[in-house]
């Protein structure tokens, strides 16, 4: 059945393959640049966050490795020394620590009742009591000797906002003795956070394990301190705290995030950098609508040439079907010339000429075969009297009606013909044939035209009759046309003896 289709069809398939091909490669090509894009800005995100938690992690480092040296001193020195000597000592370190470390915003001690004792201020001012700050609350409350992270608040000393990194003093006995605080300004997390690469609508955090916002880009003061665990990224974080990602949307400002979040090694702390899904993914629909519109151009204008190229196959085909049409049409009209031109127009018999030609065949055949070729010569009875007495288009009609029982009469086999002579003599090839079948055939002929009962009334019968002569011979191998015009003229001769017998019989030649 495939064999059957035409070209056009599979010219038309292939178009359409190559067009929609080229669309579904620009289609995967695009998709795999987005995945590509997608995983690319996955990556950054976590080595974005990778050294947030690095330089969070050194921060508080720094800032608890002096809150350590100054614990162990004072409970090395027994506690805390009301001794002036002792204060300013303790005094002039922490403000050269502060002075070393720019990420410190202040350095303070506290007894165990929130009074300060000394701090790094370089006027200490002790009027102030820190017993309502969260840290002091959990040193008091907690008796490990460990660094503490205590909640984002807004500095008595400078109105600013801070981290607390605190530790716990002890007295000999282990009872709480205060704390040592170190502060960090949230600014400063601040100001390296802008120097991140985020893009226009990214975000970069730093936020307590615990569920609290500490620090965040863009900073929002009014974020500090807030509680995220009802956020997205913080339920996937709390579900595992280990590092881990994720795309997420935004509690504040509803944006789409490809977010990666990473814990510090030694604090209770995680941070958060996060890059705009859409931002991400704007150069990549830019790009993929200018190539995808070129692609559809290319295809749109390749089905349109592809089209063009079809229509004018289809042309080609058609005139060439016409063209075969019309040589079936000339072959059919030159059938039927040469048989037009072989036949007879008034009897439907085969004329003259087709009879020479097909008695040559037949006469050279049966001298090769050795075999005999027989020649009925028929002629109507009194054919002039029937003209003169019921005209031409009668006797015409006569012809045709004498024609067909001729036809009719005459054997079918191959070489078998009856031919119009001339006038109204009519002759009969038989090859293969002898005198006796002749004469049989022709006596057959002789009858069914008298039983057609057509009227003469100038003949010896009343009705059209014909007489035959018969003659058949073997011909020689080699003999030439004068042979067989031998056959046709002995035939004759045995039809003057029918007539001159009285007609309407056969008679053979001798």
């Amino acid at each position: 059945m495939l064999k059957r289709l035409p070209i056009t069809f599979w010219a038309t398939v292939f178009v359409a393959v190559v067009c929609l091909s080229l669309l579904a490669i620009d289609g995967w090509r695009s998709l795999n640049a987005r995945g590509e894009l997608l995983a690319a800005s996955e990556r950054a995100t976590a080595n974005l966050a990778r050294s947030m938690a690095q330089h969070a992690d050194d921060t508080i480092t720094a800032a608890d490795t002096v809150l350590l040296d100054i614990v162990e001193r004072i409970e090395s020195d027994g506690g805390l020394a009301p001794d002036a000597v002792s204060q300013q000592r303790l005094h002039r370190l922490m403000v050269a620590q502060v002075a070393r470390l720019p990420q410190l915003n202040g350095l303070f001690v506290y007894d165990d009742a929130g009074r300060w004792v000394v701090n790094s201020r370089p006027v200490m001012n002790l009027a102030y009591n820190n017993a309502d700050r969260e840290y002091f609350e959990y040193h008091r409350t907690h008796s490990d000797s460990g660094p503490h992270i205590g909640v984002p608040v807004v500095s008595r000393s400078t109105g600013k906002w801070i981290l607390p990194v605190s530790r716990r003093l002890k007295r000999p006995d282990g009872s709480f003795a205060g704390v040592a605080l170190a502060t960090i300004e949230l600014d400063y997390f601040d100001r390296f956070y802008r120097s991140l690469d985020v893009g226009q609508r990214g975000a970069v955090a730093l936020l307590h394990k615990e569920g609290t916002m500490l620090v965040r880009r863009p900073f929002d003061e009014n974020r500090v301190g807030v509680s995220i665990v009802n956020t997205p990224i913080y339920r996937q974080f709390s579900a595992s705290r280990q590092d881990g990602g994720g795309s997420f949307r935004s509690t504040q400002d509803g944006e789409l995030r490809l977010n990666s979040y990473r814990v510090l090694e030694r604090y209770p702390l995680f941070v958060t950098a996060a890059l705009s899904r859409d931002e991400v993914l704007e150069g990549w629909r830019r790009d993929t609508l200018l190539h995808s519109f070129g692609v559809l151009l290319l295809a749109l204008l390749l089905g349109l040439f592809g089209k063009r190229l079809i229509q004018q196959m289809e042309l080609r085909l058609q005139a060439e079907q016409e063209l075969l049409q019309a040589r079936d049409a000339l072959e059919s009209l030159n059938r039927t010339l040469e048989k037009l031109a072989l036949q007879d127009g008034l009897t439907g018999l085969a004329n003259r000429r087709q009879f020479d030609v097909t008695l040559g065949k037949e006469f050279a055949r049966a001298g090769r075969d050795g075999s005999e070729l027989a020649f009925i010569m028929l002629d109507v009875d009194c054919f002039k009297q029937y003209n003169d007495l019921y005209g031409h288009s009668a006797g015409d009609d006569c012809l045709r009606a004498i024609s067909k029982t001729i036809r009719a009469q005459t054997p079918k086999r191959p070489g078998d013909l009856a031919a119009r002579y001339g006038g109204e003599e009519v002759g009969v090839l038989l090859p293969q044939t002898g005198v006796a079948g002749a004469q049989a055939v022709a006596e057959r002929i002789r009858k069914a035209i008298e039983e057609l009962r057509i009227p003469h009334a100038g003949g010896p019968a009343g009705v059209v009759t014909v007489s035959a002569g018969v003659a058949a011979l073997v011909p020689q191998p080699g003999s030439g046309p004068s042979a067989a015009t031998a056959l046709v003229e002995a035939a004759d001769q045995a039809l003057y003896a029918a007539k001159a017998a009285g007609r309407n019989r056969v008679h053979c030649a001798a």
